[in-house]
């Protein structure tokens, strides 16, 4: 486990793929109880650790998750994030497949964000959603802006910032414009990652500290990975 950033109150860690955020019917041990483990041994406190779980990655995903530490910055932290005042920025590694829409096709320096805009379904039973153009009975409108950061031969590096939160919204949104994610075999993708994973990661988050309000603005590492390394050295 990887922490990025820890105080009194929230602690900002780098979660691996494969992980799970919470416990789940899968029994697998999550996140959380990692997280409350090292706060117990590194500040030897006695009884239950608390850590409130504010947001989620699903399970294939990378990248950075907040947790907090104290009661009143689990509040503080549920309403920013249903207000939309914590912003996450993602990359993603998606596939050249098909005809590519003009969005997808400008040249590297070309970095105007582009808008997503499709109304999703969801299938339980499937664990996946489903995009559509336009509404159709019981759908969420689903939102996200979007800009190439770099190219290769056949995957584009993609940044993305969602407007709204549906379920697996970037992974939809991209595969339903014919890009789907690398390694994300639900969605369209060629094939498998060789360690079960996709290319998506949550790169970036910016906040107000819910309890110091000082600026909070953190990076996770690239996954050790080639093409996370080929394509991010385009554009540095």
């Amino acid at each position: 486990m990887q922490v990025i950033y820890e105080d009194n109150h929230i602690i900002i860690v780098n979660k691996q793929s494969g992980e799970i955020v919470q416990g789940d019917k899968t029994g697998d041990r999550p996140l959380s109880d990692l997280v409350k483990a090292y706060i117990k041994e590194k500040y030897g406190k006695p009884g239950e650790v608390f850590l409130g779980v504010v947001h989620r990655l699903d399970r294939p995903v990378s990248g950075l998750v907040v947790f907090a530490r104290t009661s009143k910055a689990l509040t503080r932290l549920n309403k920013m994030f249903a207000e939309g005042q914590v912003h996450k920025t993602y990359w993603a590694i998606a596939e050249k497949k098909g005809p590519q829409p003009s969005t997808l096709n400008p040249q590297p320096s070309t970095l105007n964000p582009q808008l997503l805009t499709h109304w999703l379904t969801r299938n339980e039973q499937q664990n996946k959603s489903y995009a559509h153009d336009h509404e159709v009975p019981h759908s969420k409108k689903a939102q996200l802006s979007y800009r190439m950061l770099a190219q290769g031969d056949r995957y584009s590096l993609v940044e993305v910032q969602l407007m709204t939160g549906r379920h697996h919204q970037i992974r939809c949104q991209l595969s339903a414009i014919g890009c789907p994610i690398r390694g994300d075999l639900k969605y369209g993708a060629r094939r498998s990652n060789p360690d079960g994973s996709i290319s998506l990661m949550a790169r970036r988050i910016e906040f107000v500290h819910p309890v110091s309000h000082t600026p909070i603005c953190l990076e996770a590492p690239l996954p050790h990975d080639s093409l996370w390394t080929e394509l991010s050295s385009i554009i540095r």
